[in-house]
């Protein structure tokens, strides 16, 4: 019977439910969760409290490269999935702000940002054990992963699971203007809005949380069945 995969990839467009699914997931399997998209949004966040424009390349380059990104187990008992620290500062509950929504496909659409942040991806999920989620997890980050998985939503969906999370932090945001956030940053997103090749596409309109992991364990046992 084989082992189960060292890594799992989740890729996926902006509000298909990745961080759900793997966070779950790795619940399930006794895995560590790594959401690489924090890293993008710390490095936003810290440009934005330290007044730097996102448009301004060579900024938020030389912010990355100086910056100590540390992503840890939950910290806090107050319901966060795990504790993002950016110079020592918790930054946790900052990086689902909507300033950081708008700005952070910008940031992580430069070419050097994204080297630096995936040298750091690849020396956790080196690690193993580990459900990592993300844009290019499958084809960039971890191109030999044995089960890479892809998400896909319709905006209309992604728009109103993006809408309840907003509402339940006690934001008021239009579903009408989610609508356009979210199409704009798939715009933004194209260029690492790819399945990998072998990636298992998901489609999940319809399905619950729990039907996806269940999807995704049968994976891994047919897998392991092998």
């Amino acid at each position: 019977m084989r082992e189960l995969p060292k890594v799992i990839t989740i890729d996926g467009p902006a509000g298909a439910g990745k961080s759900s699914l793997g966070a779950l997931l790795a619940r399930r399997l006794g895995y560590t969760y790594f959401d690489t998209g924090v890293m993008y949004r710390a490095v936003t966040w810290l440009a934005l409290e330290r007044g730097l424009n996102p448009r301004d390349e060579q900024a938020m380059i030389t912010l990355t490269e100086r910056t100590r990104l540390e992503v840890l187990p939950p910290t806090v008992d107050d319901g966060r999935q795990y504790t993002v620290c950016a110079d020592d500062i918790d930054v946790t509950w900052d990086l689902r702000r909507p300033e950081v929504d708008r700005a952070v496909s910008l940031v992580a659409s430069y070419p050097a940002v994204r080297a630096a942040l995936i040298a750091q991806q690849r020396v956790i999920a080196a690690k193993g054990r580990v459900v990592m989620v993300g844009r290019d997890i499958g084809t960039v980050v971890v191109p030999d992963a044995p089960l890479k998985i892809y998400l896909e939503a319709s905006i209309e969906a992604r728009a109103r699971r993006r809408e309840a999370e907003l509402r339940g932090c006690g934001g008021a945001v239009s579903l009408d203007e989610i609508r356009a956030e979210i199409t704009r940053r798939d715009e933004l997103d194209q260029h690492v809005m790819q399945p990998a090749p072998d990636a298992v596409v998901l489609h999940n309109d319809h399905l619950s949380l729990e039907d996806e992991v269940e999807r995704v364990v049968a994976l891994l046992e047919a897998g392991r069945r092998q």
